[in-house]
Parts: C-alpha cells; sequence; structure tokens
C-alpha cells in the first residue's frame, strides 16, 4: 500500500476473579495500606474496586483514583477485584461489595459501574472509563446524574472527530478496519460516533466484532487485504489483547490508530488521547468529597477528561511503513 506522510478479597469460594486483560486477584500493594492505623480522630474507610479487565489504561486509571484518596488524607481499605471480562464475575463482585456494606464503590468501566448500580441504590459509586454514561443508563444526564453514581467519562467530545479528520487528510484509501465487541455499550457507541465523523468525508468503517480477547487476532488477520487503516477504539476486549492486533499491522504495513496514548505507548502509530491517571484521580477527588460528606453523587457532575493531545510512535510508524509527515510536528508529540 502507498501511505501519505503519513481488578484484594476474594468474591465467593471458587471464583476466581482477576482484571482488565490480566489475572491479578485481589491487590496484594494494598495490603499495607488497609493494615494502617487511622489518623487520629479519623476514619478507615472501605472502598471496593471493581474493574472489568486489566490492561494499562484501567490500571493506571486505578492507581489515579488511589493517589486522590492519599491527597486527601484518607484513610481507606481496599478491596479490589478484577472481573476477567466476564460480566457474571461483575455481578457477584457488586453484590460482594454490598453484602460487605462498602463506603464507596470505584467502577473502573462501562460494565463494572452497570453491574454495580443494579446491585445498589444506595452506596455511593464512582465510575471511571465510561464512555456514554447516558446511553449506558448510569446517569440521567452528565450535569445532573441523580441516584447513587457520578464519575469522569473517557470520552473527549473532539478525539474521534480529530482521528478521523486526521486519517481522511493524510492516508490514502477509504477503508477503516474497526474490532471491537459489540457486547460493550461503550464500544458500540464509539463506532457511531467514528461513523457520524465519516459523514462528507469518503471514509467507510469495515467492521470485525468479537466477544473474547482470543477472538483478536483472528479478528484483525481478516481485515488484511480489505481495509487500509485499523482502529481500535477505547474496547476493553480488544485493548486487552492490543499486541496482536500491533503485529498484524506491523507484518502487513496497515497504520494502526488506537483510542489512547497507552496503546501508542504499546505500539500503536497514534492517537488523541489523554491520561487515564488523570480521570482515575479526578474521579478519586470526587470520592474523596462524598467519603467526607461534603458532597453527594448528586452534587457531583460527571466530567470530562482535559488535556487532549496527539500522540504518535516514530517506532511503529517504521514498523508500519509509514513516513512521518514535517507538518505534523507542530501538532503532535513523539515517543520513540
Amino acid at each position: 500500500m502507498n501511505w501519505k506522510m503519513t481488578v484484594g478479597s476474594s468474591v465467593l469460594g471458587l471464583m476466581l476473579l482477576a482484571g482488565c486483560g490480566g489475572g491479578q486477584q485481589g491487590a496484594t500493594g494494598d495490603q499495607g495500606q488497609a493494615e494502617k492505623e487511622p489518623a487520629e480522630g479519623g476514619k478507615t474507610y472501605k472502598v471496593g474496586i471493581t474493574q472489568i479487565v486489566e490492561h494499562p489504561s484501567l490500571d493506571a486509571a486505578t492507581d489515579g483514583f488511589k493517589k486522590a484518596l492519599e491527597d486527601a488524607g484518607l484513610t481507606v481499605e481496599y478491596d479490589e477485584q478484577i472481573a476477567q471480562g466476564d460480566q457474571n464475575n461483575n455481578m457477584t463482585i457488586a453484590n460482594n461489595f454490598v453484602g460487605n456494606k462498602v463506603d464507596l464503590i470505584f467502577a473502573n468501566s462501562t460494565p463494572s459501574a452497570q453491574s454495580a448500580l443494579n446491585a445498589t441504590g444506595e452506596i455511593p459509586i464512582v465510575f471511571t472509563s465510561v464512555t456514554d454514561p447516558v446511553g449506558a443508563e448510569l446517569v440521567e444526564a452528565m450535569d445532573k446524574p441523580g441516584a447513587n453514581i457520578t464519575g469522569t467519562t473517557d470520552t473527549h467530545p473532539d478525539a474521534i472527530p480529530n482521528t478521523v479528520k486526521f486519517i481522511d487528510q493524510y492516508f490514502e484509501g477509504n477503508k477503516v478496519g474497526m474490532i471491537y465487541n459489540a457486547g460493550e455499550q461503550n464500544s458500540v457507541a464509539q463506532v457511531d460516533l467514528v461513523k457520524k465523523a465519516m459523514e462528507g468525508t469518503d471514509l467507510e468503517v469495515v467492521e470485525v466484532s468479537v466477544s473474547t480477547s482470543a477472538e483478536v487476532k483472528q479478528a484483525a488477520e481478516s481485515l488484511i487485504g480489505s481495509v487500509d487503516v485499523i482502529y481500535v477504539i477505547t474496547d476493553n476486549t480488544v485493548v486487552s489483547a492490543l499486541e496482536s492486533v500491533v503485529g498484524v499491522a506491523n507484518e502487513n504495513d496497515i497504520p494502526l490508530f488506537v483510542g489512547e496514548l497507552d496503546s501508542v505507548a504499546r505500539g500503536g502509530f497514534a492517537a488523541y488521547g489523554f491520561d487515564y491517571y488523570d480521570i482515575g484521580f479526578e474521579a478519586g477527588q470526587m470520592a474523596a468529597q462524598i467519603l467526607k460528606g461534603e458532597k453527594t453523587t448528586a452534587d457531583l457532575p460527571v466530567q470530562y477528561p482535559q488535556n487532549l493531545k496527539l500522540l504518535i510512535n516514530k517506532k511503529a510508524a517504521a514498523e508500519m511503513g509509514i513516513e512521518l509527515n514535517p507538518e505534523w510536528d507542530g501538532i503532535a508529540e513523539y515517543i520513540e
């Protein structure tokens, strides 16, 4: 092709719960914090963390959340669980948190937040890494979340339009391959946004749906010869197996656009994104206000991410046969 320049305690006896792409049960790093004596006159808060699967972006969001509570001077005992991408695990985790009467639930991903909300209408829930909180029926409106839930979204209104514009302007061909889990509401919403952003261009989406991370490599291979670019949005199933897509893209000189910055560091060519640590930290700041009794979930509008930027991986560009365009120097940051 010729390119232009271009989720610690156990949940139930026999269930193993692990996370957004990986598999660590429990949070060994939190045990020390759980054993801390509360500050004089203070309280030890119990916070349940539910995360759909392990991958760097979601993990960074959890790290940011914890740091915000630490900075707020709160002593917290965490029960951190990861669902291995299984919705049944999600519900078990959420129900267990309710049974243990945690003070707050931190839900990292759309499926995690949906399960938490289905499990309780009383315990405060703060989410992050949720693409479409209204469409996922988590909140009534971004500025008036209502009920017992609020948080931060991982959708910057300009990220997808900017990506589509960049592809249209600098790359030849019009077929954009998209691999996603159609069972993830956040992914369906993003694909719809991509199609909307393509209106008025000659770009066209070529869709391949997967159900598990084990299907991702084959899905990527099915796009060879029929697409000019691959665009991996913030789909937890696909991102947890991103390296398999990177391999296909490298071997076949297919530019690979991704939905967040961590995926650029993992081998994606480029992304308009932000740091997931930051949206986790902002969610943690909201949680701190709730735990201190300063605010309720209803008082705190859902927050959008800040500081959108274009990040390009020079090594990935070389692997995919992409010639860097000097015009990008003024609009992008580069990593080697």
